[in-house]
């Protein structure tokens, strides 16, 4: 029987490992984005809807993956990796492209980001 220490790491491994395929798929997805931009006439403005997007898609799947890994608490370790996501996002913006701009924009992009966190992790619990 696992002690309760080492079934605690094993769950934030796999909120780790989470994290990094919610950001690999980011990654893939913001550069079939930016090929997109590119070489259609999307304009640039439609840059805000398909970053969103990109965070929805990444985050569901990263929460999936915990969730289904994790197999309990689906929604708490969905909403868990949406937010760490969220954060992680919010400091490489401050560190490297602009200053804290605390507005609607902020608390709804963390909304979004626990939301389908959450709804990943649902969907992750359900699908073992």
């Amino acid at each position: 029987m696992k002690t309760m220490k080492t079934k605690s790491l094993g769950k934030g491994i796999y909120l780790l490992k989470g994290l990094v395929l919610a950001f690999l798929i980011t990654a893939i997805l913001i550069l079939i984005s930016s090929i997109i931009l590119t070489f259609t006439s999307l304009s640039e403005s439609k840059m805000n809807l398909l970053n969103t997007i990109v965070m929805i898609i990444s985050i569901t799947t990263g929460s999936v993956y915990v969730a289904a890994m994790v197999k309990e608490k689906g929604w708490l370790n969905g909403g868990l990796l949406g937010f760490c996501y969220f954060l992680i996002l919010f400091l490489i913006n401050i560190l490297f492209l602009k200053p804290l701009i605390v507005d609607v924009f902020l608390f709804s992009r963390l909304l979004i980001s626990i939301v389908m966190g959450i709804i990943g992790g649902i969907i992750g619990i359900n699908i073992t």
